[in-house]
This record gives C-alpha cells, sequence and structure tokens, in this order.
C-alpha cells in the first residue's frame, strides 16, 4: 500500500465553482496543494459568496479525489472485487452527499 500512497501523491484533481471562478487542486491523498480564486470576485465584495464557492470547489475536488483513488484500487486489483469488506468501506467512502453507494457485484 505504500507504493499506492506516493503514487496517489503524484496524481492531482481539480475542483472549480463560480464558473471555474474558485478552484481548488489536490492530491490523491487529499492534500490541497493550491487554491486559486479570480480576482473579479474580490471586486463584488462578497466575502459569503466567496466562502460558499471555495467550499463547494473543495467538495468537488474531495469526491474526484475518492474517485480516482476507487478507480486506483480497481487498477491494483485487477478489476477483482476487494478482499475483507474492502469493497464496501470503499464505497461508504466514495458515496456523495452522505448516501451510501451499492457495492458492485452484490445483488
Amino acid at each position: 500500500m505504500g507504493q499506492m500512497t506516493e503514487e496517489m501523491k503524484k496524481r492531482r484533481v481539480t475542483g472549480a465553482a463560480g464558473g471555474g471562478m474558485v478552484e481548488i487542486e489536490m492530491n490523491g491523498v487529499m492534500e490541497t496543494l493550491c487554491c486559486r480564486i479570480d480576482p473579479k470576485l474580490f471586486e463584488q465584495n462578497d466575502r459569503e459568496l466567496i466562502e460558499d464557492l471555495v467550499v463547494a470547489a473543495v467538495n468537488q475536488a474531495i469526491t474526484k479525489g475518492k474517485q480516482m483513488h476507487t478507480e486506483a484500487v480497481r487498477e491494483m486489483t485487477g478489476g477483482l472485487p476487494p478482499p475483507g469488506g474492502l469493497q464496501e468501506a470503499l464505497a461508504k467512502f466514495t458515496a456523495a452527499d452522505g448516501e451510501e453507494e451499492e457495492p458492485e457485484g452484490r445483488d
């Protein structure tokens, strides 16, 4: 798993909000690397709007990072279901908006 962690640190995802006026870049282990805010947003003098856009961009980056992590695990296992309940844990990890996803291959 250490090799996977190192690989995930090299990968990048970007979350954006406000039509790209706010962008958050994270690596595959969910470390925030960069926050870009279009200077035009500051001209509006609307702190709450900026805060909301930053939160939305962070959440989008987290969602993309979780998806990337899940795909990396699938690649690592050759598409086979992960062992010992890991599949269920990954489904919870990648679920959006607090909704649990059903693990693949289960009825």
